[in-house]
């Protein structure tokens, strides 16, 4: 997989496609979060880098990865995504939250997505 940069660094999170969920998410251990997101989305923009920040200080608890949905109709559709950005958190592969769109503060999308974690 490439590694893209951006204005903060590194990417650490990662993109996965139709070919590579199984398994990498749904075939993982552990706490796996996912966001199902489109370039074209501005939403999608303003929040990047809060979750960029968010994987970073999470990242040995938990595995971040991306969706592009328009590249990835087919999955949007197997997780019934009806708006961009979504995050779809997973435990051991299993699907145990989601929220649609947090307010992009850093607060904000890290009780996102560690509460279905810790309920």
């Amino acid at each position: 997989m490439a590694t893209k940069t951006h204005e903060l660094g590194q990417d650490i999170v990662s993109t996965v496609t139709a070919d590579t969920f199984e398994t990498l998410v749904l075939n993982a251990s552990g706490e796996t979060v996912v966001e199902f997101m489109s370039y074209g989305c501005s939403h999608c923009h303003a929040i990047e880098p809060i979750f960029q920040e968010v994987a970073r200080t999470m990242a040995a608890t938990q595995n971040y990865y991306r969706v592009n949905v328009a590249i990835d109709s087919d999955l949007e559709l197997s997780y019934h995504i009806e708006g961009t950005p979504t995050f779809v958190m997973f435990l051991d592969g299993a699907e145990v939250g989601r929220v649609e769109g947090p307010d992009p503060t850093l607060s904000s999308l890290t009780a996102a997505v560690t509460q279905p974690y810790h309920s």
